[in-house]
């Protein structure tokens, strides 16, 4: 089942600007630190994917949590791990914060 598109879901720019608005969610990058310190999206919280497996306690279940990283294949494989761990309303921005700041939407530094 890792990678499986089925125990998660890819969304992408729109629709998390979507989610954004019309929800309150936990949006968690999981770049490294200094990929953050290049840029990021406004109310992130980072998580570097290596932690992810230590910090699950930080991640509030109550809420959709939306991971991304710079392309989208590192948040993927962390979406996959977070869905085994039984985690039910976990997405994927699918293109990364890449295909965030190609739509032309925010980032902050």
């Amino acid at each position: 089942m890792y990678g499986s598109q089925s125990a998660y879901k890819n969304i992408d720019a729109d629709q998390l600007e979507v989610m954004r608005q019309r929800q309150t969610l936990m949006l968690v990058d999981i770049r490294s630190d200094s990929e953050v310190a290049q840029a990021r999206i406004e109310g992130a919280v980072h998580i570097p994917m290596h932690l992810l497996p230590y910090r699950l306690s930080d991640l509030d279940q109550q809420r959709p949590v939306v991971l991304y990283c710079r392309s989208g294949a590192r948040s993927a494989q962390a979406s996959a791990f977070l869905a085994q761990q039984g985690m039910t309303n976990v997405h994927n921005l699918v293109g990364g914060i890449m295909d965030w700041a190609r739509s032309g939407k925010a980032l902050v530094a």
